[in-house]
Protein backbone atom coordinates (compact mmCIF):
# COMPACT_ATOMS: atom_id res chain seq x y z
CA UNK A 1 0.00 0.00 0.00
CA UNK A 2 1.67 3.37 -0.96
CA UNK A 3 2.17 5.82 1.72
CA UNK A 4 0.66 9.14 2.09
CA UNK A 5 2.12 12.47 1.95
CA UNK A 6 1.94 14.62 5.15
CA UNK A 7 0.20 17.12 2.33
CA UNK A 8 -2.11 14.46 0.82
CA UNK A 9 -3.33 13.31 4.78
CA UNK A 10 -4.09 16.72 5.16
CA UNK A 11 -6.55 17.25 2.11
CA UNK A 12 -7.58 14.05 2.77
CA UNK A 13 -8.79 14.84 6.74
CA UNK A 14 -9.96 18.38 6.20
CA UNK A 15 -12.31 16.81 2.59
CA UNK A 16 -13.55 14.51 5.76
CA UNK A 17 -14.07 17.46 7.78
CA UNK A 18 -15.77 19.22 4.68
CA UNK A 19 -18.14 16.81 3.97
CA UNK A 20 -19.71 16.61 7.25
CA UNK A 21 -20.13 20.17 7.50
CA UNK A 22 -21.74 20.27 4.24
CA UNK A 23 -24.59 17.85 5.78
CA UNK A 24 -25.35 20.49 8.38
CA UNK A 25 -25.43 23.38 5.58
CA UNK A 26 -28.46 24.41 3.44
CA UNK A 27 -28.21 22.09 0.39
CA UNK A 28 -27.65 25.00 -2.22
CA UNK A 29 -24.14 25.52 -0.44
CA UNK A 30 -22.87 22.32 -2.35
CA UNK A 31 -22.91 24.12 -5.46
CA UNK A 32 -20.58 26.47 -4.10
CA UNK A 33 -17.99 24.65 -2.78
CA UNK A 34 -17.89 22.56 -6.54
CA UNK A 35 -17.39 25.73 -7.88
CA UNK A 36 -14.54 26.82 -5.65
CA UNK A 37 -12.88 23.23 -5.59
CA UNK A 38 -10.67 24.07 -8.39
CA UNK A 39 -9.10 27.45 -7.31
CA UNK A 40 -8.54 26.74 -3.75
CA UNK A 41 -7.26 24.76 -1.06
CA UNK A 42 -8.71 21.81 1.14
CA UNK A 43 -8.25 24.19 3.83
CA UNK A 44 -9.49 27.11 2.58
CA UNK A 45 -12.54 25.49 1.61
CA UNK A 46 -12.87 23.99 5.09
CA UNK A 47 -12.51 27.54 7.00
CA UNK A 48 -15.36 29.30 4.62
CA UNK A 49 -17.53 25.97 5.58
CA UNK A 50 -17.02 26.86 9.36
CA UNK A 51 -17.96 30.22 8.57
CA UNK A 52 -20.84 30.33 6.76
CA UNK A 53 -21.82 27.92 9.12
CA UNK A 54 -21.92 30.43 11.79
CA UNK A 55 -23.55 32.56 9.20
CA UNK A 56 -26.76 30.32 8.91
CA UNK A 57 -26.56 29.97 11.99
CA UNK A 58 -27.15 33.47 12.70
CA UNK A 59 -29.77 33.37 10.63
CA UNK A 60 -31.64 30.49 12.12
CA UNK A 61 -31.72 32.61 15.22
CA UNK A 62 -32.74 36.16 14.53
CA UNK A 63 -34.96 35.51 11.23
CA UNK A 64 -38.67 34.81 12.23
CA UNK A 65 -39.36 33.31 9.02
CA UNK A 66 -36.84 30.77 9.69
CA UNK A 67 -38.01 30.15 13.02
CA UNK A 68 -39.25 26.42 12.22
CA UNK A 69 -36.92 25.52 9.15
CA UNK A 70 -34.30 23.49 9.36
CA UNK A 71 -30.93 24.80 8.19
CA UNK A 72 -30.43 22.44 5.95
CA UNK A 73 -33.88 23.34 4.28
CA UNK A 74 -33.32 27.07 3.91
CA UNK A 75 -33.71 27.61 0.09
CA UNK A 76 -31.40 29.81 -1.85
CA UNK A 77 -33.93 32.76 -1.81
CA UNK A 78 -33.04 33.96 1.44
CA UNK A 79 -29.80 35.36 0.19
CA UNK A 80 -31.62 37.99 -1.79
CA UNK A 81 -33.69 38.94 1.45
CA UNK A 82 -30.78 39.65 3.08
CA UNK A 83 -29.70 43.39 3.14
CA UNK A 84 -26.22 45.18 3.51
CA UNK A 85 -27.45 46.10 7.16
CA UNK A 86 -28.00 42.57 8.06
CA UNK A 87 -24.85 41.74 7.42
CA UNK A 88 -23.70 44.62 9.32
CA UNK A 89 -25.52 43.31 12.13
CA UNK A 90 -23.89 39.62 11.32
CA UNK A 91 -20.19 41.87 11.99
CA UNK A 92 -21.39 42.77 15.36
CA UNK A 93 -23.23 39.59 16.19
CA UNK A 94 -19.38 38.00 15.72
CA UNK A 95 -17.84 39.88 18.39
CA UNK A 96 -19.76 37.72 20.84
CA UNK A 97 -21.34 35.00 20.72
CA UNK A 98 -22.75 31.16 21.80
CA UNK A 99 -22.11 28.27 19.45
CA UNK A 100 -21.80 24.40 20.32
CA UNK A 101 -22.56 26.28 24.41
CA UNK A 102 -19.27 27.34 24.13
CA UNK A 103 -18.78 31.08 23.75
CA UNK A 104 -16.84 32.47 20.92
CA UNK A 105 -14.98 35.75 20.16
CA UNK A 106 -14.19 37.41 17.24
CA UNK A 107 -11.73 40.44 17.19
CA UNK A 108 -11.50 42.58 13.77
CA UNK A 109 -9.25 39.57 11.83
CA UNK A 110 -11.94 37.13 12.74
CA UNK A 111 -14.55 39.72 11.49
CA UNK A 112 -12.43 40.26 8.63
CA UNK A 113 -11.90 36.83 7.52
CA UNK A 114 -16.11 35.79 7.87
CA UNK A 115 -16.97 38.94 5.84
CA UNK A 116 -14.46 37.73 3.30
CA UNK A 117 -16.10 33.97 3.63
CA UNK A 118 -19.62 35.84 2.63
CA UNK A 119 -18.41 37.82 -0.18
CA UNK A 120 -16.93 35.13 -1.76
CA UNK A 121 -20.08 32.93 -1.24
CA UNK A 122 -22.17 35.98 -2.54
CA UNK A 123 -20.30 36.11 -5.69
CA UNK A 124 -20.37 33.23 -7.02
CA UNK A 125 -24.17 32.83 -6.91
CA UNK A 126 -24.14 36.74 -8.26
CA UNK A 127 -21.96 35.52 -10.77
CA UNK A 128 -23.64 31.93 -11.98
CA UNK A 129 -27.01 35.01 -11.77
CA UNK A 130 -28.85 32.31 -9.29
CA UNK A 131 -29.32 35.57 -7.18
CA UNK A 132 -30.17 38.65 -8.08
CA UNK A 133 -28.52 40.59 -5.18
CA UNK A 134 -24.99 41.08 -3.74
CA UNK A 135 -25.10 42.83 -0.32
CA UNK A 136 -21.57 41.40 1.34
CA UNK A 137 -19.88 43.34 -1.49
CA UNK A 138 -21.84 46.83 0.20
CA UNK A 139 -20.10 46.00 3.56
CA UNK A 140 -16.77 47.51 4.41
CA UNK A 141 -14.13 45.39 5.40
CA UNK A 142 -13.43 45.72 9.26
CA UNK A 143 -10.00 48.35 9.81
CA UNK A 144 -7.48 46.39 11.10
CA UNK A 145 -5.23 47.55 13.87
CA UNK A 146 -1.47 47.07 13.59
CA UNK A 147 0.46 45.50 15.97
CA UNK A 148 3.84 45.02 16.73
CA UNK A 149 6.02 42.49 15.33
CA UNK A 150 6.92 40.11 17.69
CA UNK A 151 10.77 38.78 17.05
CA UNK A 152 13.74 37.35 18.92
CA UNK A 153 17.08 39.45 19.36
CA UNK A 154 20.17 38.42 17.96
CA UNK A 155 21.04 37.48 21.17
CA UNK A 156 17.66 35.81 22.48
CA UNK A 157 18.55 33.37 19.58
CA UNK A 158 21.60 32.22 20.80
CA UNK A 159 20.16 31.67 24.23
CA UNK A 160 17.17 29.68 22.54
CA UNK A 161 19.39 27.67 20.98
CA UNK A 162 22.11 26.98 23.74
CA UNK A 163 18.31 25.97 26.01
CA UNK A 164 17.74 23.14 23.43
CA UNK A 165 21.13 21.95 23.88
CA UNK A 166 21.29 22.04 27.54
CA UNK A 167 17.81 22.04 29.25
CA UNK A 168 19.39 23.53 31.81
CA UNK A 169 16.24 25.80 32.67
CA UNK A 170 13.61 23.29 31.87
CA UNK A 171 11.82 21.32 34.66
CA UNK A 172 12.70 17.95 35.82
CA UNK A 173 10.35 16.65 33.93
CA UNK A 174 11.23 18.42 30.94
CA UNK A 175 14.57 17.40 31.24
CA UNK A 176 13.47 13.54 31.39
CA UNK A 177 12.37 13.70 28.16
CA UNK A 178 14.88 15.77 26.77
CA UNK A 179 17.63 13.26 26.25
CA UNK A 180 15.15 11.69 24.03
CA UNK A 181 14.25 14.36 21.49
CA UNK A 182 17.23 16.99 21.91
CA UNK A 183 18.97 16.48 18.56
CA UNK A 184 15.67 16.46 17.01
CA UNK A 185 14.68 19.38 18.98
CA UNK A 186 17.47 21.33 18.02
CA UNK A 187 17.43 20.30 14.21
CA UNK A 188 13.55 21.55 14.02
CA UNK A 189 14.80 25.00 15.66
CA UNK A 190 17.31 25.77 13.85
CA UNK A 191 15.89 24.59 10.68
CA UNK A 192 12.85 27.40 11.52
CA UNK A 193 15.12 29.84 12.70
CA UNK A 194 17.51 29.06 9.89
CA UNK A 195 15.18 29.11 6.55
CA UNK A 196 11.76 30.83 7.93
CA UNK A 197 9.92 28.09 7.01
CA UNK A 198 6.47 27.72 8.29
CA UNK A 199 5.69 25.22 10.88
CA UNK A 200 3.07 23.02 8.02
CA UNK A 201 5.91 22.73 5.68
CA UNK A 202 7.98 22.02 8.52
CA UNK A 203 6.34 18.80 9.65
CA UNK A 204 5.43 18.26 6.11
CA UNK A 205 9.02 17.30 5.28
CA UNK A 206 10.33 13.96 3.93
CA UNK A 207 13.42 12.46 4.05
CA UNK A 208 13.98 12.70 0.58
CA UNK A 209 13.25 16.68 0.69
CA UNK A 210 16.69 17.16 1.79
CA UNK A 211 19.45 17.86 -0.79
CA UNK A 212 22.38 17.97 0.62
CA UNK A 213 24.77 18.14 -2.54
CA UNK A 214 22.58 21.84 -2.74
CA UNK A 215 21.87 22.46 0.89
CA UNK A 216 18.21 22.99 0.00
CA UNK A 217 15.01 21.47 1.08
CA UNK A 218 11.84 21.13 -1.01
CA UNK A 219 8.82 22.58 0.63
CA UNK A 220 5.01 23.27 -0.76
CA UNK A 221 3.69 26.22 -0.08
CA UNK A 222 0.63 27.51 1.11
CA UNK A 223 -1.52 27.66 -2.26
CA UNK A 224 -0.24 24.00 -3.22
CA UNK A 225 3.12 24.98 -5.26
CA UNK A 226 6.69 23.32 -4.29
CA UNK A 227 9.84 25.29 -4.12
CA UNK A 228 13.61 24.92 -3.09
CA UNK A 229 14.75 26.96 0.38
CA UNK A 230 18.35 26.64 0.65
CA UNK A 231 19.86 26.71 4.18
CA UNK A 232 23.55 27.86 5.69
CA UNK A 233 26.32 25.52 7.47
CA UNK A 234 24.24 25.68 10.67
CA UNK A 235 21.49 24.05 9.40
CA UNK A 236 22.89 21.41 7.60
CA UNK A 237 25.00 20.82 10.70
CA UNK A 238 21.88 20.63 12.64
CA UNK A 239 20.38 18.10 10.14
CA UNK A 240 23.12 15.59 9.39
CA UNK A 241 22.93 14.93 13.07
CA UNK A 242 19.57 14.85 12.98
CA UNK A 243 19.80 12.41 10.03
CA UNK A 244 22.44 10.14 11.39
CA UNK A 245 19.88 9.54 14.86
CA UNK A 246 17.05 9.21 12.23
CA UNK A 247 18.92 6.08 10.23
CA UNK A 248 18.04 3.94 13.92
CA UNK A 249 14.65 4.85 14.41
CA UNK A 250 12.00 2.44 13.00
CA UNK A 251 9.02 4.43 12.08
CA UNK A 252 5.19 2.94 12.53
CA UNK A 253 3.72 2.35 9.01
CA UNK A 254 2.29 5.32 6.88
CA UNK A 255 5.54 7.50 8.66
CA UNK A 256 8.33 5.94 7.29
CA UNK A 257 9.20 8.89 5.04
CA UNK A 258 8.44 11.52 7.35
CA UNK A 259 11.87 13.61 8.34
CA UNK A 260 10.81 14.51 11.72
CA UNK A 261 9.27 11.90 14.22
CA UNK A 262 7.44 11.79 17.27
CA UNK A 263 8.15 9.16 19.72
CA UNK A 264 5.50 7.57 19.18
CA UNK A 265 7.12 7.05 15.77
CA UNK A 266 5.01 9.14 13.96
CA UNK A 267 4.81 11.78 11.67
CA UNK A 268 5.38 14.94 13.77
CA UNK A 269 2.31 17.26 13.93
CA UNK A 270 2.09 20.84 14.13
CA UNK A 271 0.92 21.26 17.93
CA UNK A 272 3.99 19.72 18.96
CA UNK A 273 6.15 21.88 17.22
CA UNK A 274 4.29 24.39 18.44
CA UNK A 275 4.34 23.23 22.42
CA UNK A 276 8.40 22.55 21.86
CA UNK A 277 8.64 26.12 20.73
CA UNK A 278 6.86 27.52 23.67
CA UNK A 279 8.87 25.20 26.20
CA UNK A 280 12.32 26.40 24.90
CA UNK A 281 11.12 29.70 24.43
CA UNK A 282 9.78 30.68 27.96
CA UNK A 283 12.46 28.86 29.56
CA UNK A 284 14.56 32.08 27.51
CA UNK A 285 12.21 35.20 27.36
CA UNK A 286 9.18 35.51 29.81
CA UNK A 287 7.95 39.06 28.17
CA UNK A 288 7.66 37.43 24.53
CA UNK A 289 4.97 35.01 23.57
CA UNK A 290 7.05 32.95 21.03
CA UNK A 291 5.51 30.96 18.28
CA UNK A 292 7.29 29.07 15.24
CA UNK A 293 5.75 31.96 13.29
CA UNK A 294 7.87 34.44 15.60
CA UNK A 295 10.53 32.31 14.82
CA UNK A 296 9.93 32.96 10.75
CA UNK A 297 9.54 36.71 11.45
CA UNK A 298 12.79 36.79 13.51
CA UNK A 299 14.30 35.08 10.19
CA UNK A 300 12.99 37.41 7.97
CA UNK A 301 13.86 40.48 9.86
CA UNK A 302 17.66 38.93 10.30
CA UNK A 303 17.62 38.66 6.54
CA UNK A 304 16.78 41.73 5.52
CA UNK A 305 19.05 43.59 7.83
CA UNK A 306 21.86 41.94 6.74
CA UNK A 307 20.90 42.39 2.68
CA UNK A 308 18.29 45.46 3.14
CA UNK A 309 16.15 43.64 -0.30
CA UNK A 310 12.57 43.45 0.42
CA UNK A 311 12.37 41.71 -2.61
CA UNK A 312 14.41 38.88 -1.79
CA UNK A 313 12.73 38.56 1.53
CA UNK A 314 9.11 38.01 0.45
CA UNK A 315 11.00 36.01 -1.83
CA UNK A 316 12.80 33.30 0.07
CA UNK A 317 9.31 33.61 2.89
CA UNK A 318 7.39 32.96 -0.16
CA UNK A 319 4.76 36.22 0.12
CA UNK A 320 3.03 36.15 -3.20
CA UNK A 321 2.65 40.46 -2.14
CA UNK A 322 6.03 42.27 -1.24
CA UNK A 323 3.85 44.50 0.24
CA UNK A 324 2.88 42.05 2.89
CA UNK A 325 6.19 41.79 3.75
CA UNK A 326 7.05 45.58 3.79
CA UNK A 327 4.18 45.64 6.51
CA UNK A 328 5.77 43.43 8.46
CA UNK A 329 9.39 44.80 8.32
CA UNK A 330 8.21 48.87 7.84
CA UNK A 331 9.82 49.48 11.26
CA UNK A 332 13.19 48.32 9.95
CA UNK A 333 12.78 49.97 6.77
CA UNK A 334 12.37 53.29 8.75
CA UNK A 335 15.82 52.79 10.49
CA UNK A 336 17.64 52.37 7.12
CA UNK A 337 15.55 56.07 6.07
CA UNK A 338 16.75 57.48 8.86
CA UNK A 339 20.44 56.29 9.18
CA UNK A 340 20.98 57.63 5.29
CA UNK A 341 20.34 61.03 7.12
CA UNK A 342 24.19 60.77 7.59
CA UNK A 343 25.55 58.95 4.87
CA UNK A 344 25.62 61.98 2.20
CA UNK A 345 28.19 64.21 4.05
CA UNK A 346 27.49 68.19 1.91
CA UNK A 347 31.38 69.06 3.51
CA UNK A 348 34.64 67.51 4.39
CA UNK A 349 35.31 67.31 7.99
Amino acid sequence: MAEYTYHELVDINNTRKLRAILDTLPRFCHDFFRGIEATTSSRTRLAYAYDLRVFFEFLKATNPALKDTAITDIKIDILDQIKAVDIEEYLSYLTYYKSDIKERLNKENGKKRKLVSLRSFYNYYFKKEMIKTNPASLVSVPKLHEKAIIRLDVDEVARLLDEVESAQNLSKKQQQFHEKTKVRDLAIMTLLLGTGIRVSECVGLDINDVDFDNNGIKIRRKGGYEVIVYFGYEVREALLDYLEERKHMIACDGHTNALFLSLQMKRINVRSVQNLVKKYASAVTRLKKITPHKLRSTYGTSLYRETGDIYLVADVLGHKDVNTTRKHYAAIEDDRRRSAANVVKLRKE
